[in-house]
């Protein structure tokens, strides 16, 4: 029969020792901060940033006509994106329409972007002698404000879809050129020595070395190509649309409807946080030696 001293030591021995609880708990707490601690800070910075607004607005210091409050936007957003328009409205369609045309002509026009973009900015970086041609082209059209196009295509194209589609590869293609051709003119001296030395040839020293160093220039690129883009996308469709949020923030504010007009500019400020988010994604998948694990 074992004794109490002996049942004793064996309770202590299996049990955990206090100080170990409370690291162990510690970590607990430090591994879920670290997991949904940012989606903690965001959830908590809106929800008192729109009850903020809300309030502000309610107190009457400024006129509705000009800051809504944040119910009556989120109320004419829910509306635009589950119902239609009736017949004879002055704004005709959804909101969800007006969004799936503006994201349609978006695409296109980023897609055209990067396929130009890429290869422009990778040979430029390249080869000096086409660096030598083209880069005052492109410092010229990437400091050349796109609004100040819009007539001249709407002259050659009118108002169309290739209008639109054009303002936005050129708002976002120079962003994508210039991050690309940065990006190998900065690679490291070094990484390609040492390829040279193992006997790399000059299509391995772009393959291996230089394309996976600009990756995440290249992704940065793309990510100030799709603001860009979205910018031109408004331009093009308040200047010479019939359709898109562009058109749909130019008739609400004629027709001096604030909450709609801020709802498409909320929902704008989302659709660009979300292509963002993506692009951070896909950097993370192509180029994971550029994450940086935070304590």
């Amino acid at each position: 029969m074992m004794s109490a001293t002996g049942g004793d030591q064996a309770m202590a021995t299996m049990a955990p020792s206090e100080p170990a609880r409370i690291v162990k708990t510690e970590w607990s707490m430090r591994e879920f901060w670290k997991r949904y601690g940012s989606w903690f800070v965001t959830v908590a910075n809106l929800t008192i940033f729109f009850v903020v607004w809300e309030l502000f607005a309610r107190s009457g210091a400024i006129s509705p006509l000009f800051l809504p409050p944040a119910s009556s936007m989120f109320e004419a957003l829910w509306t635009g994106l589950t119902t239609t328009s009736p017949p004879g409205s002055v704004i005709s369609g959804s909101i969800r329409d007006h969004l799936f045309y503006s994201l349609g002509n978006l695409s296109l026009g980023l897609f055209l972007a990067c396929l130009i973009g890429i290869p422009a900015g990778l040979l430029m970086g390249g080869n000096r002698y086409i660096e030598t041609v083209l880069s005052p082209y492109v410092w010229a059209l990437a400091s050349l404000p796109r609004i100040a196009l819009v007539p001249l295509f709407i002259l050659f194209l009118g108002f169309t879809v290739k209008m639109q589609v054009t303002i936005i590869v050129l708002s976002a293609v120079f962003p994508i050129i210039i991050n690309a051709w940065a990006g190998v003119k900065t690679t490291e001296k070094s990484l390609l020595a040492a390829a040279k030395v193992f006997g790399a040839s000059r299509r391995e020293l772009y393959t291996k070395v230089v394309l996976p160093y600009t990756l995440p220039f290249i992704i940065s690129g793309v990510q100030q190509g799709i603001g860009r883009g979205l910018i031109g996308v408004i331009i093009a469709e308040i200047f010479g649309g019939s359709k898109g949020l562009g058109y749909l923030i130019q008739r609400a504010a004629d027709t001096f409807n604030s909450a709609l007009m801020y709802a498409v500019l909320f929902l704008l400020v989302v659709v660009s946080l979300t292509l963002i988010q993506l692009t951070r994604w896909l950097e993370a998948y192509v180029a994971p030696w550029r994450r940086i694990d935070r304590l």
